[in-house]
């Protein structure tokens, strides 16, 4: 129990982030180190007395934006920044239409799939365990956009090993290429995004462990289950219905808690793009537009001349330009919608606090959610690729990925 105690204590993020140059500072501007010494009374010279420290006491939920640090090392900052938007909403919405696009629609399917099933788990989690984040102080929050969930498990170490080696293990055995380049790029994307998460002040260690080991455990579960599925899912008439009422029920289901949590709405998004996504492949599939190869894998890795480049480019900028349109258009309509089929004010509603879990905005918002991301996952697999195909700058592939 010591260990493990030790592993959520808050100081040891603490270090962490002074290590990657994460330093406090008094009002002259001078550097100080305020971990344990400072904590238990013993103000070093040049600190903050402990009657001030007193009064900056927060709630382990707070955040530290009002006691002063600087940023001593930008390479980590930059670094860590970037990492910890590997596992946010903004990476989801360029990394999946740009892999279907551009790389493999197969590895694609089963990566979406992965990845929704391991997040959705972590998420639910966070909401059935309730253990708050790292307290602040002493820990420095450097980021505020999830503050307002449960630490554990960290579904960013969670994403950071679901991702990175479910494509691993699904092109390995599509396409000929060093292993050992596809292993060091896995291992180093997850150990950025792991570490990120303790950098910014967002996770306790034994979070960022527990994310890694779940994740670890949920794929030796998962990834042949995926594998063994997605025929299922390209050809079974009943694949829709199916879909559609699985992931209706999950959200429906939801662990509920005491106070409102962004969670829900995270996970509703995760699983209404892995359901868009499927839609996608299995009407492309029924229509007799998907063909299986002429040959079997593994393939050679096709490195692209400056022609694809140029067609890539343009590929993603008439995808993601209507992407963008169809996320603005689908999420006015739902939310308007939703609120008069539930008979409410759009603008009253947008006013509404989430006082409880089971709030009017909170339904609207999971339902507009549902909606616009199960478009753009139809649109990234469907629509866009039948729109590159009209223009001839489809990837030649892209319908034979089975």
């Amino acid at each position: 129990m010591d260990f493990i105690e030790r592993l959520k204590d808050p100081y040891l993020v603490l270090s962490i982030q002074k290590y990657f140059g994460v330093l406090p500072k008094v009002k002259t501007g001078r550097f100080v180190d305020k971990t344990h010494p400072a904590a238990n009374g013993n103000t070093p010279p040049g600190a903050v007395s402990s009657s001030e420290d007193d009064e900056l006491q927060y709630t382990s939920g707070s955040d530290s934006e009002d006691k002063e640090y600087a940023i001593t090392n930008k390479f980590w900052y930059f670094l860590f920044v970037l990492g910890t938007e590997l596992g946010d909403e903004i990476f989801y919405a360029s990394f999946i239409p740009f892999w279907f696009w551009n790389i493999d629609g197969a590895v694609g399917r089963r990566v979406v799939m992965v990845w929704s099933i391991v997040m959705c788990v972590g998420q639910g989690l966070k909401d059935v365990i309730c253990w708050p984040r790292p307290a602040s102080p002493p820990v420095y929050r450097l980021q505020k956009k999830w503050s307002l969930e449960y630490g554990m498990p960290s579904t960013h170490a969670m994403v950071g090993v679901s991702i990175p080696f479910s494509v691993l293990i699904y092109t390995v055995q599509r396409y000929e290429y060093p292993l050992i380049i596809g292993v060091t790029i896995a291992v180093v994307w997850c150990f950025v995004v792991s570490v990120s998460r303790l950098y910014l002040g967002m996770h306790t260690v034994l979070d960022v462990i527990a994310g890694l080991a779940l994740s670890v455990l949920l794929m030796i579960v998962v990834v042949p289950l995926v594998n063994a599925a997605d025929h299922f899912w390209l050809t079974s008439r009943f694949s829709p219905l199916i879909l559609i009422v699985t992931s209706i029920l999950i959200i429906a289901f939801y662990p509920r808690c005491q106070i409102w949590t962004p969670t829900r709405q995270d996970t509703t998004m995760i699983i209404s793009v892995c359901v868009g996504v499927h839609l996608g492949a299995w009407t492309n599939y029924q229509l007799g537009i998907m063909s299986a190869p002429l040959t079997e894998p593994p393939y050679k890795v096709i490195w692209p001349s400056y022609e694809m480049l140029g067609l890539l480019v343009l590929r993603v900028a008439i995808g993601f330009s209507c992407i963008l349109a169809t996320r603005a258009l689908c999420k006015s309509a739902s939310y308007a919608t939703v609120c008069f089929l539930l008979r409410l004010n759009p603008k009253e509603v947008k006013t509404l606090a989430h006082t409880v879990p089971s709030s009017a905005k909170n339904t609207v918002e999971l339902c507009y959610k549902y909606i616009t991301y199960v478009a753009l996952g139809f649109n990234t697999l469907y629509l866009l690729p039948s729109v590159f195909s009209l223009l001839g700058i489809d990837r030649p592939t892209f319908y034979t990925e089975m």
